[in-house]
């Protein structure tokens, strides 16, 4: 099932997210309709309080980028922890699904070392680097309550308070279901 994205200006999307329980109920549909919501909206990853749920689960998949090291890069992460970043940062042009239409340069580490459980509650300790490294950068900001956005300057935030309070109104195109906090 498809569901709809949070848009910016929800409090959730600022909230430090919970671990979760390995009974949680239904976790492999919610895996199922993150990847489908994910997919609909043509993101490369998604992390649940993007969909509204306070959890500490992202799920990502890079074969929509046009790079071959990415087509098996499919991977669901539960309850991660990076434990190390290093390497020297580089700049990419990222987005959000949250933030539709805004995508500027962020830079970050370019390896980190992750701790997590994949949807089978297998743990695993992996490293990874480029533009995989970014993808779970990105969305374990999500599970901490960051955006990308707050990786920029206070100038550059401040040239796009306005188009980021339309977005939370709902003021923006997107071909994708959204939740808009701020929508009168």
């Amino acid at each position: 099932m498809i569901r709809p994205i949070v848009a910016y200006g929800d409090p959730l999307l600022k909230k430090k997210s919970v671990d979760i329980v390995e009974n949680f109920p239904q976790l492999s549909v919610l895996i199922d309709d993150m990847f489908e919501t994910m997919y609909a909206a043509s993101g490369v990853g998604l992390a649940a309080p993007q969909i509204g749920l306070n959890v500490r689960l992202f799920v990502v998949d890079g074969a929509p980028i046009d790079d071959e090291d990415l087509k098996d890069f499919k991977k669901v992460f539960i309850n991660p922890t990076i434990v190390h970043e290093e390497g020297k940062e580089w700049a990419y042009e990222e987005g959000c699904l949250s933030i539709p239409g805004i995508r500027e340069d962020v830079y970050r580490s370019e390896k980190l070392t992750i701790q997590y459980v994949d949807e089978n509650w297998i743990e695993h300790t992996e490293h990874f680097e480029g533009i995989r490294a970014r993808i779970i950068q990105h969305e374990y900001d999500h599970i901490e309550g960051i955006l990308f956005t707050d990786h920029l300057s206070g100038f550059k935030r401040r040239l796009l308070k306005g188009k980021m309070q339309n977005i939370s109104k709902g003021k923006v195109d997107v071909s994708y279901r959204m939740k808009f906090p701020a929508k009168v």
